[in-house]
């Protein structure tokens, strides 16, 4: 990072006509972090960011107030508890509220995830003299959900489409209407440099395109998984959450092992014991949302009464099979066979995930904080910091939750699907095989024979 901030191109003779265009062109255009000199050392040093105002404490006072004769430590421990269960009894809430809620909030979140990197950027390297930059990242926000969000209405909504004509006008050309936006956004960032802030400005265009990568993309994913049924959407959201607060409790009562130095709190007791707290968590609360077909359904949108359906006949997925235990377990436990739903089973998966994997997106956004010397991402959670603490470990369970689907989806047992309805339509498939024959090799004759 210390060679973006310097001056000049590289080596070369240091008065050569090339180095001294390029000094009077660049000026004053570098990244203008307070403290840097020629002599600054490599490093996390404090020089090395630029002072970022400190987040406030909006605790509520009442709580405040009850909270007063305690330490820090069970103080925090206290609101953080209080504000989880809180969110977690909005979340209940949201879902029953239906798909569309959900779809609501997930843009909600995406949006203040959003502003709340870019004001981070904003704010580190002073960019409040470049022209149009928060205009911009707003604009690619709209354009790059507008490109999402069209695909959406395609996949899901083909009824609605074919029933309004200018709905038709828009999926028709929607990635035509799509680029031409973004090249509008490109046209006017190139418009909008100015001399001495030329590399502010192309470091901004990149802040905010990584951005828009990490925030948007991610947050199109949890609404495919939603659409899937809720059950892929509701799951994975929870296991993140319980194994959050179970990495917590553990770390809080029995930690004493620090796990990694980008989060000097989290220790290996909260590690491991969130682990096994999150597979039994998702092994039974799979088992509970399995029964019902209001989770098991994908999400159809139903033209005729211009609502969302969750009504289906469930599939093998969430039906009861008997399982056949190993030897070893039949020995521990006495018991030969169980029946479970195969999405049990898959819960254990997307468990170990969320355990083992999903914390590194918390590690990634601990790593950045420390970067730019901040402690959260913003002060809108009381004890819990910004929205996107607390979501910086979801978005890379929707993208592996979205793989897992899709990988699920190409298996075998869609593949054994595929050769079933092969062999009930085996005869009709032969008669139509032997006709498209016949008339190839009536082609074939009359190439050879042209004036027959």
């Amino acid at each position: 990072m210390t060679e973006l901030r310097r001056r000049g191109g590289g080596g070369g003779d240091p008065d050569s006509t090339e180095n001294i265009s390029d000094k009077e062109a660049d000026g004053d255009d570098r990244l203008a972090f307070p403290g840097e000199g020629e002599g600054e050392m490599e490093g996390d040093s404090k020089a090395d960011t630029p002072d970022v105002p400190p987040s406030n404490d909006n605790t509520p006072q009442c709580l405040n107030k009850a909270l007063e004769g305690l330490s820090s430590r069970w103080k925090n421990w206290w609101i953080r508890g209080i504000l989880s269960l809180t969110m977690i009894i909005g979340f209940f809430l949201i879902i029953y509220l239906g798909p569309i809620m959900l779809i609501l909030v997930v843009m909600g979140v995406q949006i203040k995830c959003f502003h709340e990197i870019i004001t981070i950027g904003y704010r580190v390297y002073h960019s409040y003299d470049l022209p149009w930059f928060r205009t911009l990242s707003w604009y690619f926000l709209i354009c790059v959900n507008y490109f999402f969000y069209g695909e959406t209405v395609a996949d899901y909504f083909g009824a609605l489409v074919q029933r309004e004509e200018p709905l038709q006008f828009l999926v028709r050309y929607h990635r035509f209407i799509s680029f031409a936006l973004y090249l509008a956004g490109f046209c006017m960032f190139v418009l909008s440099l100015v001399k001495k802030h030329y590399r502010l400005q192309f470091y901004m265009f990149a802040w905010t395109h990584v951005t828009l990568l990490i925030v948007v993309t991610q947050s199109h994913l949890v609404i495919q998984n939603l659409f899937e049924g809720m059950i892929w959407f509701i799951v994975p959201i929870s296991i993140v959450i319980c194994n959050d607060i179970m990495a917590y409790l553990f770390g809080f009562f029995f930690g004493r092992t620090p796990l990694i130095k980008l989060s000097p709190k989290k220790t290996w007791e909260g590690f491991i014991g969130g682990f096994f707290a999150t597979v039994v968590f998702s092994f039974f609360f799979a088992y509970l949302l399995s029964q019902y077909q209001y989770f098991v359904c994908p999400v159809e949108y139903n033209s005729e009464t211009n609502r969302f359906a969750v009504e289906c006949e469930p599939s093998n997925l969430f039906m009861i099979q008997e399982y056949t235990l190993p030897a070893v377990v039949q020995n521990a436990v006495r018991w030969k066979t169980v029946n479970l739903y195969p999405f049990q089973i898959h819960s254990i998966a997307l468990s170990t995930f969320a355990s083992l994997i999903g914390p590194f997106g918390g590690f990634f956004a601990s790593g950045f904080k420390r970067a730019f010397k901040i402690k959260d991402f913003a002060d809108t959670i009381p004890g819990h910091g910004g929205i996107m603490d607390r979501f910086d470990c979801q978005y890379l369970m929707a993208t592996f939750v979205h793989v897992y689907i899709t990988s699920e989806d190409e298996g075998p047992e869609r593949h054994a699907g595929v050769e079933r309805e092969l062999g009930q339509h085996k005869g009709v498939l032969s008669t139509a095989v032997a006709h498209i024959w016949v008339q190839c090799l009536a082609l074939r004759e009359k190439c050879r024979h042209p004036h027959r």
